[in-house]
């Protein structure tokens, strides 16, 4: 019962995490802009929805909308809620990746006849995506653990399933501290798959430096 609960947090958080890197993306992009209207409303963005509780945000997606006509299943709102408030601080790792290229690539790139936008595209993105993995990790790790709120609106996750049992069983005790195990677990692997993955994508920059 509890793993259909962490098929359900698996599946949510890795929708939420490419909701929170595409947006992440474009709001690095935006964060980095020539256009100061464009960054200001990017910093914007970064700072609201750092700086509000993710409880609080959750709710005004799940009840405050539908006061305006807007109604959402609770698993989509969770994804959308988890996306946009983990794209702020994908948008953070991806432009410090961003800002870390190296200057004598851009001017390579230059040399080379390429235009601005192929070369943002083709160079600076990817190279920032690829040194920006184990930040990225860190942003999937706290939604793992933050898509336990998620419960609160009735989503059966993880936790949700937990509570079920729970109340069903009268064994409290035993539940939760298998959720306590089941949650360290999770996010371990994830700590180590990112960490592989890091390695693998920069193996090339590694060999450079050495």
């Amino acid at each position: 019962f509890l793993g259909e609960g962490a098929l359900l947090t698996a599946v949510i958080c890795l929708l939420s995490l490419a909701g929170a890197v595409v947006l992440g993306m474009l709001v690095a992009i935006a964060r980095t802009s020539q256009t100061a209207w464009i960054r200001r409303l990017a910093f914007a963005y970064v700072d609201v929805f750092r700086n509000i509780p993710f409880i609080v945000q959750l709710f005004f997606f799940y009840y405050g909308l539908p006061e305006i006509g807007i109604y959402i299943d609770a698993i989509t709102t969770g994804v959308i809620a988890l996306s946009i408030a983990g794209g702020a601080y994908a948008s953070d790792a991806i432009r410090s990746g961003i800002l870390a290229i190296d200057n004598g690539i851009l001017e390579a790139a230059e040399v080379s006849g390429l235009s601005k936008r192929v070369t943002f595209t083709r160079i600076v993105l990817p190279v920032a995506l690829r040194t920006s993995v184990r930040p990225l990790g860190s942003v999937l790790i706290n939604m793992i653990l933050t898509s336990s709120i998620l419960s609160t609106i009735t989503v059966n996750e993880l936790t949700g399933q937990a509570k079920i049992v729970a109340s069903d069983t009268f064994r409290p005790f035993e539940v939760y501290a298998v959720l306590l195990i089941v949650y360290a677990a999770l996010t371990w692997l994830v700590s180590i798959g990112i960490s592989r993955l890091h390695k693998r994508l920069n193996r090339d920059l590694a060999s450079e430096a050495a």
